[in-house]
């Protein structure tokens, strides 16, 4: 046997006893919650999960069809334990709102749909499980906050809040509303506005930011889209890059089940801002 092959043999053995201990090391931990960290699914959603072993404001509402368990998404235990978390968020959103000039109604319209889609998601374990790890890597490709945004989703908000020759630059207060004490390590700041768990005020700023600087593109290319409700959570959910100003702009996003029924992240969000459900917190 050649002295290459045996080093290849050698290394793909420690390769796959490496992989071995690592499968390891997360079982071991997944018992005794170790991997529970902040800015995970797990606790960015927390907050809403509390709601469920307190009284809410809403009163129960059964199920449609008690034996197919079919249900309207406004009919479900996931919809009063993300109402009952806005609720308590109700300030921080009106000051958002006041700040940005978008109206709270619309950034709830994008919190949930992305609060649904985590309770109700099977892929819950593996975030909950195996996020931590990845988190080494790039922060970059997670959701954050209570509206899900990914941090380098959030530097493009600030990037364009900076630059008047940007289709989606909003207006020079944004930049305000963004700027970072001097000296601040601003990926690590980022990070933690995003993930505070005790006050949601950056998640539901740079949310709010989003919606408006896609409303200024749109408005830009002269396709204005303030008040479409079905465009703007889809565009929330897709991102900037698939943002294209058009005359027909189409409802879509991720695929959200809940109460039996399926929904586009774009139609949940559009049905809840169109309904009268929370209209007297938010009123359209």
């Amino acid at each position: 046997m050649s002295k290459h092959l045996k080093i290849a043999l050698v290394t793909a053995l420690f390769l796959f006893a490496g992989i071995g201990l690592l499968f390891s090391a997360v079982f071991v931990a997944m018992q005794f919650d170790l991997l529970n960290v902040r800015g995970s699914i797990l606790d960015r959603n927390a907050f809403f999960a509390e709601e469920a072993d307190k009284p809410v404001v809403i009163p129960a509402q059964p199920c449609i069809s008690e034996a197919e368990k079919v249900c309207d998404w406004n009919k479900t235990p996931e919809w009063q334990v993300v109402a009952g978390g806005l609720q308590k968020d109700a300030a921080i959103i009106a000051r958002v709102q006041e700040e940005t000039g978008v109206s709270g109604r619309l950034m709830a319209a994008v919190v949930i749909p992305e609060q649904i889609r985590f309770f109700t998601s099977e892929r819950e374990v593996f975030k909950r499980y195996f996020e931590p790890l990845k988190i080494l890597g790039s922060l970059s490709q997670f959701s954050l906050g209570v509206s899900g945004i990914k941090q380098d989703t959030a530097r493009k908000v600030e990037l364009y809040a900076q630059d008047p020759s940007s289709p989606f630059y909003p207006g020079p207060e944004a930049a305000r509303l963004l700027a970072y004490p001097e000296g601040v390590d601003q990926n690590a700041e980022l990070f933690r506005r995003l993930t505070d768990e005790k006050d949601h005020y950056y998640s539901y700023l740079y949310t709010a930011l989003y919606i408006k600087e896609i409303q200024s593109q749109w408005s830009k290319a002269g396709f204005p889209i303030d008040t479409n409700s079905e465009a703007l959570v889809t565009l929330f959910n897709i991102g900037f890059a698939n943002s294209n100003p058009n005359a027909n702009p189409q409802v879509g996003g991720a695929s959200i089940s809940v109460g039996g029924k399926t929904y586009a992240f774009g139609e949940l969000g559009a049905l809840f801002y169109r309904s009268s459900e929370l209209n007297d917190t938010f009123p359209e």
